[in-house]
């Protein structure tokens, strides 16, 4: 049935005619994800990592092969998220160069990864060192709280 027929041919009409009237690639447009989230979660996902509890502290491993330690950040964020990021570039002789890649499957660009850490973890005792490619962050455990002592109270007599 024509809308017109049953009075409802206003401007308000209109526009939801023009909205539902929309291209295709407009729609998806409006519903897809932005680049930036995209591309930081493509490196987030590229950036493989081991998360281990010991005794007195948790332990992070993460693989970072070719970069330099000033090319990695290590951060504590709101005392209870731990963020590893940085950029891993293309050697500079190679962008001199007119280098052809037939593949390239290790990626190039911005990665990261976070971690919450957990209630006990001492954002304040904080580590990292790196080795042979490997980034390792250690994180200190807060002692266990105190049990608390019990206190006898005297009963007086009223």
């Amino acid at each position: 049935m024509d809308a017109r027929l049953m009075g409802l041919d206003g401007p308000l009409m209109s526009t939801l005619h023009h909205l539902v009237d929309l291209p295709g690639e407009v729609e998806k447009a409006l519903n897809a994800p932005t680049r930036t989230y995209v591309r930081d979660a493509r490196a987030m996902a590229a950036t493989p990592a081991d998360v281990k509890e010991l005794p007195g502290v948790y332990v992070f491993v993460v693989d970072m092969p070719e970069l330099k330690p000033n090319e990695i950040k290590v951060q504590v964020e709101d005392d209870c998220m731990l963020v590893v990021s940085g950029e891993r570039r293309r050697k500079e002789e190679e962008e001199e160069e007119e280098v052809k890649y037939l593949r390239m499957e290790r990626r190039m660009g911005k990665f990261m990864r976070r971690f919450s850490l957990p209630d006990n973890a001492n954002a304040d005792v904080v580590s990292a060192t790196y080795k042979d490619g490997v980034l390792t962050i250690t994180v200190e455990k807060l002692p266990p709280p105190e049990p608390k002592k019990t206190k006898t109270i005297e009963v007086k007599v009223a």
